[in-house]
This record gives C-alpha cells, sequence and structure tokens, in this order.
C-alpha cells in the first residue's frame, strides 16, 4: 500500500511526499528491488529539478531560495556532490559580496588601493565575476595602473630631492635613512668603500632606493615594515636571500601543459609542475616572477571560442522516363506436326505429305507500350553543429555497406577465412571552423555524396558493390550570420533504347507502329547551405593587461612609481598664484680628497611637506637633528675619520 500510495503522489508531482512513501515501503521489505529503484528514480528526478532551480535563482542573484533548494536536496541524498558543491559556491559569493561591498565603500572615499585589494581577492578566487570586473574596471578609470605596493612602510613614498658626487655608497643610504625613517642593513659583502654618484629632484625613497641598487649590482630584501638587507646581486646571494613564493593556477580553459611551457618559456622559471589531470600549475618563484605569471595566465587561460554551423544539405533528383510504340515479337516458331495425331513418331515418309495442314506455328502476341514516368525526389538533411575553433566536426547520413573479402592461405591444404569491412554510403560532412577576431569564420569544408549502384558477385562467390560518389572541398571566409550556398554537384544521364522492325521501323511517323522507343533521363543535384553563428568569441584585451613591464633580462624587479608629483615647496616660499613654486638650487657635495672620508658638509635634500596641489603627503620623519635654515641635512660630528 505505502508503494501503490508513493506511485500516486509521484504521478500528482507530490514528489517528496512519495519518496516519504517509497522510504516506508523498503523498510518493510528491504530486500525488494521494485521499492528501491522507484525510490532512486523518484530521488534522482527530484534532486535534478531542484539543482536546476537553483541554478537560475543563482543567476538571478536569489541566493537564499537556491540555498534551500541544495538544502532539500541534501536531506534527500547527503552525498549529493553537486548540491555540495552549490553550498561551497554560495558561501564563496556570499563572502564575495561582503568583499565587494567593502570595495565599494573605499572606493566612496576615494580609498583606491584599498578598494582594489579586496576587488583582486575576489578575481583571484573568480576571474570571470561579472560585477567585480566592473569594479576594477572603475578603480583603473580613476586611478592610472600603479605598481603593487610592496610591504615597506608609507615611508617608502616620501618625497626627496638628492645630490651625491662619488660618495660612499652606505653613507648616501645613510642619509635616505635619515630622511625616511626606514632601516637599512648591508650583507658583509657590500663593499665599504663602493662609491656612487645620484642626482635627483622631485623624486622619492622608492626611487632613490632602486636607483643605487640598480646602478651598484646590488639587490634588496624587505625584512619588516621598515627594514630593508642590501646584499650584492650574485646568484649565490639571489639564492641564499631571495625569497620565494608557491602559487597553484587552477586552470578554467587553458591547457596545464601548454600553460607550463609559457611560463618556462617567457619566465625562464624551472620550478614549473603541470598536473593535467586536475588541470593546475603549481609555481615556485620569487614574488614578482609570480605577479607576471598571474598576469600571463590571465591572458592565456580564455574560452575557446565557439561556432554554430546551421547546415542545410538538399539533393535534388528528377527523372523522366518515356515508353511509346508497339514491342512485336522478334521470332517465329514453326514445328511439323504428326499426321494421324494419335501420338506415333515422326518418320521421314510422312514429309512427303506437308502442308498448311500439317505445320503449326508457336503463339504469336504483340505488347503496345504507353507509358511516361515523372520522379522529383528531395532528400534533405539539416544538422546544427556546434564546433569550437580549429577543431573538426563530421556528419555522416547513409548507412554502411559490409564489403567481404576472402583470402586463401598457400599450399595444398589452403585454409580460406573471410573479413568484413563496413563503407559508409551516403551523405558525408566535414567541417573546421578557424574564428578570427573580426567576428569572420572560415570554414573548410569536405562534401561527399555516395550512392549504391549495383552488387556484383565475382567468381570466387565473393560479394562487391559498385559504388557512385561525389565529393567537393573548399575553404570559405564568412561573416557572423552570413550565408553560403554551394551547388554544381549535378550527375545528369540520357539514356534512348529503340526496338524496331528493319525497314518498317524506320518510315518517319508510321514507323511508331512497328517498333517501340524508350527515353529514359535522370538528373541530380547537390546543394550545401551553411549559416555560421559565433556562439563565443575571444575578446580584445584592455592594453594595460597585454602589455606590462617585465624588469629586466636578470631580474624582475618591479620599477618605483612615475606617476607625475609636485615640486616640494620650501618653508616660506610662496608660489605665486597659478603657478608652483620653483625648486632650489641644489648645492653639489663637497668630494673628499684622496687619502681621507669625510661627510658631505651641505646635502640639498627635500625635508618639508610637499605643496598643497601635490597629492603625495610625507610622513612624520624619524627623530634625526633639526635642518639647517638652508635645509641641508648636518651630518654627526664624529663621521670624519683619516685612514
Amino acid at each position: 500500500m505505502a508503494y501503490r500510495e508513493g506511485r500516486s503522489l509521484a504521478e500528482k508531482d507530490q514528489v517528496e511526499a512519495s519518496l516519504l512513501k517509497f522510504q516506508e515501503a523498503i523498510k518493510q521489505e528491504p530486500g525488494n528491488p521494485t521499492y528501491r529503484a522507484a525510490f532512486y528514480e523518484a530521488r534522482d528526478r527530484n534532486s535534478i529539478r531542484l539543482l536546476e532551480q537553483a541554478d537560475r535563482l543563482i543567476g538571478e542573484g536569489k541566493y537564499e531560495l537556491a540555498a534551500q533548494n541544495f538544502q532539500r536536496v541534501l536531506v534527500l541524498n547527503p552525498q549529493n556532490e553537486r548540491a555540495r558543491a552549490g553550498m561551497r559556491a554560495l558561501e564563496m559569493a556570499d563572502r564575495h559580496e561582503k568583499l565587494l561591498a567593502q570595495a565599494g565603500l573605499h572606493l566612496e572615499q576615494k580609498e583606491l588601493e584599498a578598494a582594489k585589494a579586496r576587488v583582486s581577492t575576489v578575481l583571484s578566487e573568480k576571474p570571470d565575476h561579472a560585477r567585480g570586473r566592473a569594479l576594477l574596471r572603475a578603480i583603473n578609470e580613476q586611478v592610472p595602473p600603479a605598481p603593487v605596493e610592496t610591504g615597506l612602510s608609507k615611508a617608502y613614498k616620501t618625497p626627496i630631492t638628492i645630490e651625491f658626487r662619488e660618495a660612499p655608497l652606505k653613507q648616501v643610504f645613510d642619509i635616505i635613512s635619515r630622511r625616511s625613517g626606514l632601516n637599512f642593513i648591508f650583507d658583509k659583502d657590500v663593499k665599504s668603500d663602493a662609491r656612487t654618484t645620484i642626482m635627483l629632484k622631485n623624486s622619492t625613497v622608492e626611487s632613490a632606493v632602486y636607483f643605487l641598487l640598480m646602478t651598484n649590482q646590488l639587490e634588496q630584501q624587505v625584512m619588516d615594515g621598515n627594514t630593508i638587507l642590501i646584499y650584492p646581486n650574485t646568484a649565490a646571494k639571489l639564492k641564499e636571500y631571495q625569497e620565494t613564493v608557491v602559487r597553484t593556477f587552477y586552470l578554467s580553459n587553458a591547457e596545464a601543459k601548454s600553460v607550463a611551457n609559457t611560463l618556462k618559456t617567457i619566465l625562464k622559471s624551472r620550478d614549473v609542475v603541470a598536473d593535467e589531470k586536475l588541470n593546475l600549475v603549481i609555481l615556485r618563484d620569487s614574488a614578482d616572477a609570480v605577479k607576471l605569471a598571474e598576469k600571463i595566465i590571465a591572458m592565456q587561460d580564455q574560452p575557446e571560442p565557439e561556432v554554430m554551423l546551421d547546415v542545410e544539405i538538399l539533393e535534388i533528383k528528377r527523372s523522366r522516363l518515356l515508353e511509346l510504340g508497339i514491342d512485336w515479337p522478334n521470332q517465329v516458331g514453326l514445328s511439323v506436326l504428326n499426321a494421324d495425331k494419335k501420338g506415333t513418331p515422326l518418320t521421314l515418309r510422312d514429309l512427303d505429305f506437308i502442308n498448311r495442314n500439317y505445320i503449326g506455328v508457336s503463339a504469336l502476341g504483340a505488347n503496345i507500350n504507353l507509358k511516361k514516368t515523372d520522379g522529383d525526389t528531395n532528400l534533405l538533411a539539416s544538422p546544427r553543429i556546434r564546433v569550437r575553433n580549429k577543431e573538426k566536426a563530421k556528419v555522416v547520413i547513409g548507412e554502411k555497406v559490409p564489403v567481404i573479402t576472402t583470402t586463401v592461405s598457400p599450399g595444398t591444404q589452403g585454409f580460406a577465412y573471410e573479413s568484413v569491412s563496413y563503407v559508409d554510403v551516403g551523405l558525408t560532412l566535414n567541417a573546421e571552423p578557424t574564428i578570427y577576431l573580426n567576428n569572420e569564420v572560415g570554414i573548410r569544408i569536405a562534401l561527399e555524396v555516395s550512392n549504391l549502384i549495383q552488387q556484383i558477385t565475382t567468381k570466387t562467390g565473393t560479394t562487391a558493390y559498385q559504388i557512385g560518389t561525389r565529393q567537393a572541398s573548399t575553404f570559405l571566409q564568412l561573416k557572423d550570420g552570413e550565408n553560403q550556398v554551394l551547388a554544381g554537384l549535378i550527375n545528369n544521364e540520357e539514356r534512348s533504347t529503340a526496338d524496331r522492325v528493319p525497314g518498317l521501323g524506320d518510315i518517319p511517323i508510321l514507323g511508331r507502329l512497328f517498333g517501340s522507343q524508350s527515353d529514359d533521363k535522370q538528373k541530380t543535384e547537390i546543394v550545401l547551405s551553411i549559416t555560421p553563428h559565433l556562439v563565443r568569441n575571444l575578446q580584445r584585451p584592455e592594453s594595460s593587461a597585454a602589455e606590462f613591464s617585465a624588469g629586466t633580462e636578470a631580474n624582475f624587479r618591479r620599477r618605483p612609481d612615475v606617476t607625475p608629483r609636485q615640486p616640494v615647496v620650501l618653508p616660506g616660499a610662496r608660489p605665486a598664484a597659478g603657478s608652483v613654486a620653483p625648486q632650489p638650487a641644489a648645492t653639489p657635495m663637497a668630494v673628499p680628497t684622496p687619502g681621507s672620508l669625510a661627510a658631505p658638509q651641505n646635502v640639498p635634500l627635500s625635508d618639508t611637506q610637499p605643496g598643497p596641489a601635490s597629492s603625495v603627503t610625507a610622513p612624520q620623519p624619524a627623530p634625526a637633528p633639526a635642518p639647517s635654515p638652508a635645509n641641508t641635512v648636518q651630518p654627526p660630528a664624529s663621521t670624519e675619520r683619516k685612514d
């Protein structure tokens, strides 16, 4: 009774109630396969319906209702992986919504870096998030693309004007440390007597450090928020100090093996693992190299273009058969009849009495042919094929004809065996599209139409077939939605057969009474119509994503921010209205004489806040000696020494 009630409820689309009844029936008879089959069928049908509804609700942004559907599926089947994955996706979507809401608030408050960081977190987990991509585009429109901030404090962006000529390298870093509040520590292999020349006006501490490192073959390692380690840029030191990052890239469309080869070619990375089963790439390299790899993979991990081919194949066959005339007998048979008609054998003596009464004639007959046959045959195939870019699609409409081959082994006791192969007879269409960025599709088409003409039996008893075929292949380039018709595969046959009485059949007009003529005309034409419809095409990326800085051949370090800044305004100077205060002339540093190492006495160094129009605010410097009225940095009294 529970099973019957369950069936009745299932027919009324009350699936969940019917499942309860089926469970009750199974509980009473656990070994009954009919009850179990009905339960599984109803459960799977209901689960599919709920999951499809949940997918539609997610597309509409109704996450709560979608979660309810997933939970109902999990109640029926806790092991349903699709429902469990849907719940995880909803949790991720909820977290993304909160991050994007925070990013929107930061964008309204002009906190662009904080907004961009939250949007980047969302896009790293779901690159095709529509709202996240739109918000990132809005952020990029308000601020020019700049390198990602390092782990240093805001003092790294402090404005600075500095000028040194052949000064000790460590002393230059000491001056920068006083100005910015950063700490610099040096590897033991950094030469203490190294000298450098640097002249920067209206620059930043980041630029000063970058150019000092680059011109002196040095490298840096960030130790904490305001401490930097300086070491020689050699292979041994890079291996010792440079920290590496392990990043796993989950690919949606690109093949892991192809992406791994790209990273090895462009970044020269050796620690690259491609997992083709999970379609992911694991990279171990420096932080700068990982950032570049992220941009490269974002460009390569694009969905393949697809096109829908609407194909119509029409075979038009016209036949005309006309038969007119009279079929006269071709021969007459005469026979001698027995005279006594008693069944006795006929003798030669009986031939002496032959006349009309003793000669028999075979039956004569004539057929009048008045026949006309017209036939029109249209064979139409309308396949719709969805094909990925540069993939082959094949359509076969027809039948497979068996071809039997008999093989006899040599020798007196030859052994014969037969093998069967099949030949496609009918219509075969091969198409290979190439999709271009201008929404045009190049299609390589090969069409073959074959038909069975007759069956042939060889002397050995093997059956063979005579097959007629027509082929055409070409390459088309069509726009999206453009139609092209290919025709001209015509087979035209005309056959005329006459059967006439000699002499009388050749008389004009009257000759029709003494003969018969058959005229057979057959014409077959193949017409192919093809129309491509683009389903998805590649989108040209933004210029900032297609072209970006990749450092030098030996190092992927990022350049400092080169955004234009306002000149630094000195204390007491008032810029004229509508103009920018000029930078004061810099006094060059005194060059130490040979044999001594004297600290510079007058080092022009900007130590003031930027002007009102500047967008950069220098932080409070670390405790240091007060600057002189001439805005110079006075070195300590004990900095001079003798060799």
